[in-house]
């Protein structure tokens, strides 16, 4: 591994890249990515939405298992963000054996995440669940959900990584195709066992955990299909990918574990911020939790164009800090900023203007469906500031092997500010609830100057490749 920071060649200066490559590489990766995330996004979306025509009770049951689901949800993009950091520089190099073997790792690595959290999750759903919320109903809907959903947490993430595989080498379709067959499959169980249709049982959140499950095994199925008979360029069975060096394997540690403890620091906040919605004073809390599903539902959905940014950003900064230009990561690095805070502001005015339409498709409670819209508009300025610091800091900073700095980010903004801050809004002040919602979200736009500062200093790439393995 060269040094702490590497030299790099000189290249033409300017402020915004100007190369056409790289904007067509960038759309590339983004629309295949973003299509394919808000496709699979889909897959959630389709259970909340049926759930939520079904009965309220049974959406706030599958509502608190995805908060869960949301930490394998995490876990597996931290896993795939370490590879991308990593596998992008030597793919940058054109140096295949090392991405092979690298994707081996993480393999391996996301196997044990999504094995110990069903493990968990089958040993203690009552506990699990009981932190999240006091109302029984709930509870019970929610363990019926949990019994058959954490069979899925494997699955996703193993299917995940291979697609972050592909999505290393610039193979991105493939993933947007599995994505809608798993819409479709999710889409058609849910409506057969969930309302009873087509001579189907009516199993009501039971089965849209069975059309979730189905979709997993089939999008895995899909996944090493193509790999093992049509992929051209990772060609990961080509070689032992499983068997690496001692020293690869302590490089892809070294970067997996400040992205993977970043990423859990955050991701085990955001279910205890739902659980501060659960543990409302008053009778509130129950519609709280539903109107919080709602809103973050629709919240999410758009995130996760967000996301594909990000991941489109890791891609092209890991490949350029391989490459080893520092005048065009600069330059790169400056226009993903600009980029990202204008697809912020898109996204904020899209949601703003949805959000009541969106609403209509839900039978709530009337103060529900008040705190579900009023929420929603809390969420639009959130979603400026998201857009701006995940995708300059998961993309432009860490894809440019930055690790540590998200890891201190995380830490201090969640556990040292976000949450005091919530539990005093929620218990001590006893704010509204979309005021809370505000102090839960709150880190999305504070981060935002740190992250600027960050990379204004230039202190954040990295080459993390050896010339010899």
């Amino acid at each position: 591994m060269k040094g702490k920071t590497a030299q790099y060649s000189s290249g033409e200066a300017s402020f915004f890249t100007r190369d056409r490559s790289f904007y067509r590489q960038v759309f590339s990766i983004f629309s295949m990515v973003a299509l394919q995330n808000l496709v699979a996004y889909s897959v959630n979306m389709i259970d909340n939405v049926m759930m939520g025509s079904y009965s309220q009770t049974s959406l706030s049951g599958a509502a608190t298992v995805n908060q869960i689901f949301f930490l394998v949800q995490q876990t597996s993009i931290a896993v795939c963000d370490a590879y991308i950091i990593l596998a992008s520089q030597y793919y940058g190099q054109g140096r295949m054996s090392p991405v092979r073997k690298i994707a081996g790792l993480a393999l391996k690595l996301g196997l044990g995440c999504g094995l110990f959290f069903a493990l968990v999750c089958g040993l203690f759903p009552v506990q699990l669940l009981r932190f999240f919320t006091r109302d029984e109903a709930i509870i019970g809907q929610g363990r019926l959900y949990m019994q058959i959903i954490l069979f899925t947490f494997p699955l996703f993430v193993l299917t995940n990584v291979l697609m972050a595989a592909l999505r290393c080498v610039g193979t991105v379709k493939i993933s947007f195709y599995i994505s809608v067959v798993s819409l479709i499959i999710n889409t058609c169980i849910n409506y057969a066992l969930i309302f009873g249709r087509f001579g189907f049982p009516e199993m009501g959140i039971r089965g849209a955990a069975v059309g979730t499950l189905t979709a997993r095994i089939t999008e895995l199925l899909i996944v090493l299909v193509y790999i093992r008979f049509r992929d051209r360029k990772l060609q990961l069975f080509s070689e032992n990918f499983l068997s690496c060096g001692r020293q690869l394997t302590v490089d892809f540690l070294r970067v997996a574990a400040p992205v993977i403890m970043a990423g859990l620091l955050w991701a085990v906040s955001v279910p205890m911020q739902t659980a501060i919605l659960g543990h409302l004073p008053g009778p509130d809390a129950s519609d709280a939790i539903a109107a919080n599903s709602v809103a973050t539902t629709f919240y999410q959905y758009l995130k996760v164009v967000v996301r594909a940014m990000a991941s489109a950003t890791a891609v092209v900064m890991g490949q350029t800090v391989g490459r080893g230009n520092m005048q065009r990561i600069k330059s790169d690095a400056r226009t993903f900023s600009v980029l990202n805070l204008c697809v912020g502001i898109v996204l904020a005015v899209i949601l703003f203007i949805l959000r009541r339409p969106l609403l209509s498709h839900y039978s709530l409670t009337p103060n529900a469906m008040q705190l579900a819209d009023q929420i929603m508009i809390v969420m639009c300025f959130v979603m400026v500031g998201m857009a701006y610091q995940m995708p300059v800091c998961n993309g432009v900073l860490r894809g440019s092997g930055d690790t540590k700095f998200s890891l201190i980010l995380n830490t201090v903004s969640v556990w040292a500010i976000v949450m005091p801050l919530s539990l005093l809004a929620a218990f001590v002040w006893q704010l509204p609830v979309p005021l809370v919602v505000l102090c839960i979200q709150s880190d999305q736009i504070f981060k935002g100057l740190p992250i600027f500062l960050r990379v204004r200093s230039g202190k954040w790439i990295r080459r993390l490749t050896r010339d010899e393995i």
